[in-house]
């Protein structure tokens, strides 16, 4: 190289190690999902999921906390991507209807759950997998209670002292679960769209509090 030429462009150390962390972490996500429909929880070990990714025992063990974490890798994943849209929502959005759009975005994703192949049999198998059901819902708690943090941010309000933020996080995550339930039980032969499904949710939601909040009308005995 000629002493005026440029210096070729390279990528720094630790983006390369963050990028390798990243694979890493995705190859045995990926094992452990593949694993866990074949065999079921029980019968799949850390050992297992480690060799599959082609990684050593001690790798998993740095990525991940146990075989249940790593199958449910993308609950994380989904989480951070549905918070990070509802901190960019307009301030001007009531909360509820900002939760929905930022949850509309994320099924807009090309990573969307109904985009990625087994993700609607690995949440089918919460109805029969006792320990995946346990860690699925402590991921969920988690995440809601950032939902919750951002929440009570756009509100300008302390969580601790203010029911709101907590109140339309919990209906606005709940009805996505719901959502997410249902198109799972309905297998992969199923053709619900899962986006039309999530928005019929939201769409009773709403319908249920109109009416909650219409003058009682008696009915004729």
């Amino acid at each position: 190289m000629k002493a005026n030429d440029p210096a070729p462009l390279t990528e720094p150390a630790e983006d390369r190690r963050q990028r390798k962390a990243r694979q890493t972490r995705e190859a045995l996500a990926a094992a452990a999902v593949g694993l866990v429909l074949e065999r079921g929880l029980g019968a799949v070990t850390v050992e297992a999921i480690a060799d599959r990714a082609d990684v050593t025992r001690r790798t998993f063990s740095r990525h991940f906390g146990g075989k249940e974490d790593a199958a449910l890798d993308f609950t994380r994943t989904d989480a951070d991507r549905i918070n990070a849209a509802l901190r960019a929502r307009p301030a001007s959005e009531p909360p509820m209807l900002a939760y929905r759009r930022a949850v509309e975005q994320w099924l807009a994703e090309p990573s969307a759950p109904h985009r990625r192949p087994h993700m609607r049999a690995l949440l089918a198998a919460l109805d029969t997998e006792p320990a995946l059901f346990a860690a699925y819902e402590r991921l969920r708690v988690d995440a809601q209670d950032e939902s919750v943090r951002i929440v009570a941010d756009r509100l300008g309000t302390d969580r601790d002292q203010d029911l709101r933020p907590a109140v339309v996080v919990g209906a606005a995550a709940g009805v996505l679960t719901a959502a997410l339930r249902q198109w799972a039980r309905g297998g992969d032969g199923h053709d619900t769209d899962l986006a039309d499904l999530v928005g019929q949710a939201y769409d009773a939601l709403t319908g249920e509090a109109v009416l909650a909040s219409a003058p009682h009308i008696a009915t004729r005995k």
